[in-house]
């Protein structure tokens, strides 16, 4: 496999936040360096049920991950296992539901906080956290630019044609201090500006490169359920495939097989939704 992606999804940015607060990203897209579209999370919009739809290309109605308090090894094939069956590379820096999802579960502190295990069927190379101890006082959180550091070593060092990247940061903060406030500003700043200096390294490193979110958030920093705010996010794309118009509404299912047909990887059979790139 030749072909190289990064997904970086930023957890619980609702669209307008991205087109109104990251100025980066938004800048790039000014100058013809980035495409975005508003992209639709599935139903429901919790975590975890995203993450499984975001990768397996298929409703939680059918994975059967009905949220952050029902985690398990999903039986669907997934872009990883995908990437894998084509000879790829993959690596994952994410939150610990992750490698339950695709690797195994339960999680186990020590053997799946850090692994590279290049005979894997699925994750070759994962950096988990967990964010035990997570609540309102203290968000339990890693800093953001020590997980985009970590993916750019991972890409460096094993050479990843497929790698992911999740952070909890933006959802924590919102649901924390809800969505119309000045912490939130300033947070979506902060990773706007944290994000931007590694984007060109992975460009020039041959990746393209795809920033979303898995779902947005309501004025109450709540999502779960149906509504523009708690569905509604932002896909920003650099690199040379053609999209569809500008008003086009990317379908959450429409990632997994998207980022396989990039890789030049087969989409799996349970994959029904069309790539939006070309």
């Amino acid at each position: 496999m030749d072909n190289k992606l990064l997904l970086i999804i930023l957890d619980g940015v609702p669209y307008r936040n991205f087109r109104r607060l990251f100025g980066n990203l938004e800048g790039w897209v000014d100058n013809g360096d980035a495409r975005v579209w508003k992209h639709r999370a599935v139903l429901p919009s919790i975590s975890a049920a995203c993450y499984a739809s975001i990768h397996t290309g298929v409703a939680p109605a059918e994975h059967g991950c009905t949220g952050n308090g029902n985690v398990f090894r999903l039986k669907h094939d997934d872009v990883f296992a995908q990437t894998r069956k084509a000879g790829g590379v993959t690596g994952a820096v994410a939150h610990s539901f992750w490698s339950e999802f695709f690797n195994r579960h339960p999680f186990d502190y020590v053997r799946d906080i850090e692994y590279d295990e290049p005979d894997s069927s699925t994750i070759n190379h994962g950096r988990f956290h967990t964010m035990t101890g997570y609540g309102l006082v203290n968000q339990m959180t890693p800093s953001d630019v020590d997980l985009f550091a970590t993916l750019t070593n991972l890409c460096l060092r094993f050479g990843l044609n497929y790698g992911m990247l999740h952070t909890c940061t933006l959802d924590s903060m919102g649901h924390r201090f809800f969505h119309d406030c000045q912490e939130i500003d300033h947070a979506c700043a902060v990773m706007d500006e944290m994000l931007a200096p590694f984007i060109p390294q992975w460009l020039a490193a041959g990746y393209e490169v795809i920033v979303t979110a898995d779902h947005g958030q309501d004025e109450r920093g709540h999502h779960g359920g149906r509504g523009a705010l708690q569905q509604e996010t932002a896909l920003y794309y650099f690199g040379p495939a053609e999209g569809p118009p500008e008003d086009t509404v990317i379908d959450q299912r429409q990632l997994a097989p998207t980022i396989l047909s990039r890789l030049g990887a087969a989409p799996a059979s349970t994959m029904k939704q069309k790539s939006f790139l070309t």
